[in-house]
């Protein structure tokens, strides 16, 4: 019987995942950054301009922060990245499908696919790559030590 054949990619499966991951979560940050910090163009294009921190503004501000932070760490990735997609499901029925039905024509389509790349996350988990990973290894290891 013949071997079946692999993409050539599939061998840097765990890499590009733990990419996407880092990636996803520090693009992310800017958005908290501009938000919480003023930083990158402040909040609403504003130069060193934020959000009021006890606001909905202020509030996505620290979930861009440190929930993008935890995700580009890969720690408690499935809960977080579960909240993060359903603030950018919140997000984009809240402030862009009123605008339009499509994406491409309301500004969304960052807000759809943050939603849908992090509904991924909390679904597959962080990878190997990943501060969870190490600690569920961690854990497996004192049990197994625990057992003997």
């Amino acid at each position: 019987m013949e071997k079946a054949r692999t993409f050539f990619m599939a061998r840097f499966e765990n890499a590009t995942l733990a990419l996407l991951r880092v990636m996803a979560g520090l693009l992310f940050m800017q958005h908290g950054a501009q938000k919480l910090f003023g930083a990158l163009g402040g909040w609403r294009g504003e130069p060193g301009a934020t959000a009021p921190l006890m606001s909905q503004a202020g509030l996505a501000g620290v979930l861009e922060v440190f929930g993008g932070l935890l995700i580009v760490l890969g720690l408690f990735t499935r809960p977080v990245a579960f909240l993060l997609s359903g603030m950018m499901a919140v997000a984009y029925f809240q402030a862009h499908a009123p605008e339009a039905f499509w994406p491409i024509q309301n500004g969304g389509e960052l807000a759809a696919l943050y939603c849908f790349v992090f509904l991924f996350f909390s679904a597959r988990g962080a990878g190997p790559y990943s501060l969870d990973a190490m600690l569920e290894h961690r854990r497996r290891s004192a049990r197994m030590d625990f057992s003997r």
